[in-house]
Parts: C-alpha cells; structure tokens; sequence
C-alpha cells in the first residue's frame, strides 16, 4: 500500500479484477473477430468506393442512409453499434469508437481525425469498470477537426463542435462550441445562397 504524506494507506486500484471482468457478450466477440477481416475490406477499399463501404458496414449490422459517404481511414469499431443519416460523411481518420452505440443524424459532417468515444471507465470503482455509454449527434451537425465528444454526449440539431474543441456535455440546438472543454462560442445561422 502506498502511502500519502500524513502517513495514511492510500487506495490501490484493482486491476486483476479489471481484467477478469467480462468487458463483451459472446456475439460481440464473435462479431469482432469477422469484423477483423471485414475491416480490411473496409481500409483498402478505393477513396471513391463509398458504395462498397456502406454495403460493407450493412452486412456487419450497422444502420446506414442514402448517399453516406465514410472515408476509408475512418475507424468505426463496431459497426452493429454504429447509426448513420442520409447524406452524412465521415472523414479522413476519424474514430467512431463505439463501444456503446453512436447515433449520427441526417446530413451530419464528422470531420478528419475527429474522435467519437463511446467507451470510459468509471475511474471511483478501484476496479475501473468499462462503461458503454451512448453519443448522439443531431441532424446537420458538424463535428471538425481534430474534435472529441465524449461518452455520454448528446449533440444537437445544427450544432458545430469547432476545430480541436472537446465536448465532454451535451452541446444545445444550433450552438456553435469551441475549447477545452467546449463552451458556446456563438449560434449557427444558416442562410440561403445569394
């Protein structure tokens, strides 16, 4: 045990108990294992194969609109946890790291290297167990750059997470955020062309 400076025993995290947790029911690791050889399919595919790949993403469960377009370095780790709109894309080495399900809207924007986690521990039980809380992304969003939503995040209709911005709570309605951690910055209008 270690101990702090006023001498007292200081908690130790449990990993054994960690790692002998059953983290996946026995479908889901049937399904990763296929989904290993699926994803390769998946990576080396053409840039403008998209039609490929949302085939592909079909046939391992996941839900998946009309137009999609997912680039080929985008990550998505379960794909019968994943949920896409018409018309949505997801960019050059993004992470969909879906260990509970991801939601993503109509006509949504994920931009390159933006990081979806569906996937946290609870960091006061010593024995840290795996969480798999759900993210939400409403229709016409846009997630750029670089940006993080965090587990249990639900971002609204139009809202835009800015470039590197890290949403760890829910993001409202048309807000634009941005920073670490993200605060509302402004409101998104749209407005027809001239």
């Amino acid at each position: 045990m270690a101990s702090d400076p006023s001498g007292s025993a200081s908690p130790q995290l449990d990993i054994g108990s960690n790692r002998a947790a059953r983290k996946y029911n026995t479908g889901d690791l049937v399904r990763r294992v296929l989904w290993g050889v699926g994803f390769y399919l998946f990576r080396y595919s053409p840039r403008l194969l998209y039609g490929w790949r949302r085939a592909l993403l079909r046939v391992f469960g996941a839900s998946v609109g009309k137009n999609v377009r997912i680039h080929p370095s985008a990550t998505i780790y379960f794909p019968w946890k994943f949920s896409i709109g018409d018309w949505s894309s997801v960019g050059q080495d993004a992470m969909i790291y879906n260990l509970g399900p991801i939601t993503i809207g109509e006509k949504v924007t994920v931009s390159q290297r933006a990081h979806l986690c569906a996937g946290t521990h609870n960091a006061t039980d010593p024995a840290m167990p795996l969480r798999k809380p759900p993210i939400e992304v409403g229709d016409q969003a846009w997630i750029c750059a670089d940006a993080f939503v965090g587990p249990d995040v639900a971002v609204g209709e139009g809202a835009v997470v800015g470039a590197r911005a890290v949403a760890v709570h829910d993001v409202e309605n048309w807000a634009i955020v941005a920073g670490n951690p993200a605060q509302v910055v402004g409101q998104r209008e749209l407005k027809a062309d001239a």
